[in-house]
């Protein structure tokens, strides 16, 4: 008889519980700042064994590293299929931006704030701002998925998280190595791993919905669904077997779907999402297992500083000066800047330091731990407020619209010499009386001009 990891039983009685919980208030959570990410988090620090005892996980754990990589390679993996290449082709001009000078720009800011307010040396600063850099979308599902939302910014923020990931991976590598005091940077075997990942991602699928279309094959309604899994798994393995950047194979993949197989993305696409939201649960609630009242207790002050800094200065600052000039409106390139959450990523490469052995490795995984736990609290409860603000019925607040019709009523009881003085102003409208607008125009200036 085999028998299950120990352990394993506790942590998924834990699992079902919470997810239980999770679902009887989800509906009160999709309308408040309640968030159900927040919510596995918290779980999973309650739960932990230096808090209440229950679950005995450690950041060596080999569950821990698993199941980050799991749901950030599935999260990908859907993130894709909502983009096409057509998409990325014809749109690529602001993910270009926030990845090209945004990514650098926010590694940079991060580090010189680990350096002057953390006080860690160089190679470690730099490392720091290597593993937060990448940000994730899963932790503003409300703001990518909402249709209300300008696609442009829906667009700019799920390519930038998807290919943000593998990007980073090398930086994070490499500045590893310089941090561990070793001569050899191994940038071919980097390099060899973003090719192999990105010739995965791309070759498994195309193959998969070719072999579907010819007449030897053929998949049933019931089956239809298995079909993304089947392509997601295969890349994961190969991935796996070659070394190649998985990360990347997991966006390129979800594009190439999105891109030759609209029928295939059509099928697999709310069972993808929901076992990619099941993953992602899962490993959030045993990172949260992770962080106990002690574990914080071991930052100093200027740590906590750094990682509040890390998310309300680092990316802003990168996001404004690469959107100079860029077109973009104000309100969207505000909640650009605000949602740059770091997520498994983050987490990953963070297990990546702690594996490693380096002597900052320790106080390099409790800065990282630290700043994930707030940007998780802090952009999971406010993706929903923020993603409102783009709701065209709100845009003019409630009581100017009460105030006009009062001006209206006294207006329409007034003298008659008093309405003939102004027989146009009770004809006139305001931009609160024409929905959609911001301006009157009869458009919304924040939807024009899409890429």
């Amino acid at each position: 008889m085999v028998r299950a990891p120990e352990g394993l039983p506790v942590l998924l009685l834990c699992f079902a519980a919470v997810l239980l919980a999770a679902v009887l208030v989800s509906a009160l959570a999709h309308r408040t700042i309640l968030s159900t990410a927040a919510l596995f988090l918290v779980a999973g620090f309650l739960l932990g064994e230096d808090t209440g005892g229950v679950l005995h996980l450690r950041a060596d754990s080999p569950i821990v590293a698993q199941l980050a990589e799991l749901a950030l390679f599935a999260v990908l993996f859907t993130d894709g299929m909502r983009v096409g290449w057509a998409d990325l082709r014809s749109a690529w001009r602001l993910p270009g931006r926030a990845l090209g000078w945004g990514l650098p720009l926010t590694l940079l800011v991060t580090a010189v704030l680990a350096h002057y307010v953390a006080g860690l040396d160089w190679p470690e600063a730099l490392l720091v701002g290597a593993i937060l850099a990448p940000t994730d979308p899963v932790f503003a599902a409300a703001l990518v998925g909402n249709d209300k939302v300008p696609a442009r910014l829906r667009h700019l923020l799920n390519v930038e998280s998807g290919v943000n990931d593998g990007l980073a991976l090398p930086f994070v590598v490499v500045l590893l190595a310089v941090a561990a005091g070793s001569d050899d940077l191994h940038l071919w075997e980097l390099g060899t791993e973003l090719a192999v990942g990105l010739l995965i991602g791309v070759l498994v699928p195309l193959l998969a919905i070719a072999l579907e279309r010819t007449r030897w094959f053929a998949a049933s309604t019931a089956y239809a669904p298995l079909n993304g899994m089947a392509i997601g798994l295969l890349v994961l393995a190969l991935g796996k077997a070659t070394h190649g950047n998985l990360f990347l194979a997991a966006f390129a993949a979800g594009i190439t779907v999105a891109t030759f197989g609209p029928r295939q993305r059509a099928a697999f696409e709310h069972f993808g999402e929901n076992v990619a939201e099941l993953l992602k649960l899962a490993a959030l609630l045993v990172f949260g297992a992770l962080i106990s009242v002690e574990f914080l207790g071991e930052i100093s002050w200027t740590g906590w500083v750094f990682a509040v800094l890390a998310i309300v200065v680092a990316r802003p600052v990168a996001l404004w000066i690469s959107f100079l000039r860029s077109g973009l409106g104000l309100r969207e390139q505000a909640a650009a800047m605000w949602f740059g959450p770091k997520g498994f990523a983050s987490v990953v490469y963070g297990l990546l330091v702690l594996e490693s052995g380096i002597a900052a490795g320790d106080e390099v995984f409790h800065l990282v731990a630290l700043t994930i736990v707030i940007s998780i609290l802090a952009h999971s409860s406010t993706d929903v407020v923020i993603a409102r603000a783009f709701d065209d019925a709100r845009e003019a607040p409630a009581w100017h619209g009460v105030l006009h019709r009062i001006h209206r009523a006294r207006r329409s009881v007034a003298p008659p010499s008093r309405r003939a003085d102004r027989p146009a102003a009770a004809s006139r409208s305001t931009p609160a009386e024409r929905p959609g607008t911001e301006d009157g125009s009869g458009a919304d200036p924040a939807r024009t001009g899409q890429e």
